[in-house]
């Protein structure tokens, strides 16, 4: 590659591919975005409910696991990313959720000048095409269509009306003045297909002159050269070269690749690097830790009538929905939710999440469980544990060491037995009595809150929001500043999921579209 860059984007993914397209909109500027994974031509990625197939498909999935968990029974926990144009907008569930307001004010109040949510709104609404809701809070114009589900199955409306019946709120926009309730997601489809950043961002720029996007293009290390970042290290296969930026390289490579390619770049702890004989290039004690996700568990109980997806027929499914874009095929199978307060609750925000999938899952939907049954998703939303992203070797190949040390806090286990009491009670409502059988997870045996402890730790998995690894702020831990620069380099962004400094209320591919939305407008305009 002869070619200089101004902007050398690493990751398409719900980040990547909105900044490949907002700088270059003016057609001045040079810009590569590189992926590692390939295009995203795989039909399931685009019939939503294909993403029950998506899981297991190496091609498209980083498929990573990480240590043996400490407060799990020692688990290796699947983590699936995205490793495709879109990233894992490409593969995930499509739920379009921002989170609760005071999650931004708090990273404002953290040090984050610019971040409050009166500050990030603007942006929610520069990306947001919303098919139904037209108000202050949502936008008509962005590239990002979100829609109402064409389709639902029958019960999920039962579990909406089995949670009014016990008392909780019902809602018909989780993003809107008030997130508490339950209600249908909204979802990032367009014409009942997935509307990724993929297809929303990139395709629309791909024939840009100015825009040169290369797949299954790995990035081994970037080049620093007197605190000033020049370039890349680029690989095909065993080819490796580089390629140079006059302005900027930008990382997009999401929560784990992000540090990982900052650590084997030597940028981060430096005894962490000298471990793995890497020379320190940079010393920043906080490249790889901070890191936050969302462990779920799953209430999973038999139906005694077949209409759950369980039953259908796959071939019936996806010729009607080839054929006419309609019925099940376009269910993002996670289709109703809530976001719910426990006893527990340290503050006036929701501190639970829900989604009801009308189907039995087990082990990410790896496990297929004969018979006919629903699942209760929950989630604690502002987990209180961390854990941290560091190196198997200097070997760029190699997988991330990923130890998100789930429940290292006490009160976080707390929550989650809390939300599973709140799951049992939405599934004893009068609402579920024609369609209730057995309880398959955890069983009905299990009654003592140190039984369902036992449980929790035996079955929760990541529901997929990791965050945190290069946390924005100001203290002596944060890795960029509040316009993503890295601390002390010039020339390096860090424009993901890994900037957030602390999870916010609900799923995250919403907030990292909205902040690589805020960063386009800062890079243009300074």
């Amino acid at each position: 590659m002869n070619k200089k860059f101004d902007y050398i984007i690493i990751g398409a993914g719900s980040a990547g591919c909105v900044l490949a397209n907002r700088l270059s909109a003016d057609g001045k500027q040079q810009v590569l975005l590189v992926e590692a994974g390939g295009k995203d031509w795989n039909p399931l990625i685009h019939m939503p409910a294909g993403l029950a197939k998506l899981v297991g498909i190496k091609s498209i999935n980083w498929s990573y696991e990480t240590e043996p968990e400490t407060h799990m029974n020692m688990r290796q926990m699947y983590w699936p990313r995205g490793k495709v144009l879109g990233g894992s907008s490409s593969i995930n569930a499509m739920c379009y959720c921002r989170g609760h307001r005071k999650d931004y004010d708090l990273w404002q109040d953290m040090g984050n000048e610019g971040w409050s949510y009166d500050e990030v709104l603007p942006y929610f609404k520069k990306a947001e095409n919303n098919q139904r809701i037209n108000n202050d809070i949502h936008g008509q114009d962005g590239p990002l269509w979100v829609s109402d589900l064409s389709y639902t199955n029958p019960l999920s409306q039962v579990f909406i009306d089995g949670a009014v019946e016990c008392g909780f709120d019902q809602t018909d926009d989780f993003n809107g003045e008030h997130q508490r309730g339950f209600g249908f997601y909204q979802v990032t489809q367009k014409d009942n297909k997935r509307h990724s950043t993929a297809q929303a961002y990139l395709k629309p720029a791909q024939n840009r002159d100015n825009l040169t996007v290369m797949t299954k293009t790995a990035c081994h290390k970037v080049l620093l050269e007197d605190g000033v970042v020049k370039g890349v290290v680029l690989a095909q296969g065993d080819n490796t070269f580089e390629v140079h930026a006059d302005k900027e390289v930008i990382l997009s490579g999401g929560a784990i690749n992000s540090p990982q390619l900052l650590l084997l770049s030597g940028i981060g702890p430096k005894a962490e690097l000298a471990a793995h004989e890497i020379e320190c290039q940079h010393d920043l004690p906080g490249v790889g830790k901070n890191l936050q996700d969302h462990l779920d568990v799953c209430l999973v109980q038999r139906c005694k009538q077949k209409i759950t997806y369980d039953t259908l027929n796959d071939i019936t499914v996806g010729l009607k929905y080839y054929l006419f874009k309609k019925g099940p095929g376009t269910s993002n199978v996670a289709e109703a939710g809530g976001f719910w307060q426990s006893p527990l609750a340290k503050d006036d925000r929701p501190d639970l999440q829900f989604h009801f999938v009308p189907a039995m899952l087990d082990d990410h939907g790896r496990n297929r469980i004969k018979g006919s049954g629903y699942t209760i998703h929950m989630c604690v939303l502002r987990p209180e544990s961390r854990g941290q992203i560091t190196l198997h070797s200097a070997d760029p190949k190699a997988h991330a060491k990923i130890e998100a040390n789930y429940l290292s806090v006490p009160h976080d286990l707390e929550l989650m037995v809390a939300g599973f009491k709140i799951q049992r009670q939405i599934l004893a409502s009068k609402a579920f009595d024609e369609f209730r059988d057995d309880e398959l997870f955890p069983g009905s045996d299990v009654q003592t809150d140190e039984q369902i402890i036992e449980f929790i730790r035996q079955k929760s998995e990541s529901i997929y929001h990791p965050i945190g690894t290069c946390k924005m702020g100001q203290d002596e831990m944060a890795v960029v500043d509040q316009k993503l620069k890295v601390h002390g380099l010039k020339g390096l962004r860090v424009v993901d999921a890994s900037v957030m400094p602390t999870l916010v209320s609900g799923n995250t591919n919403a907030p990292t579209i909205m902040m690589a939305e805020k960063i386009s407008d800062d890079i243009l305009n300074q």
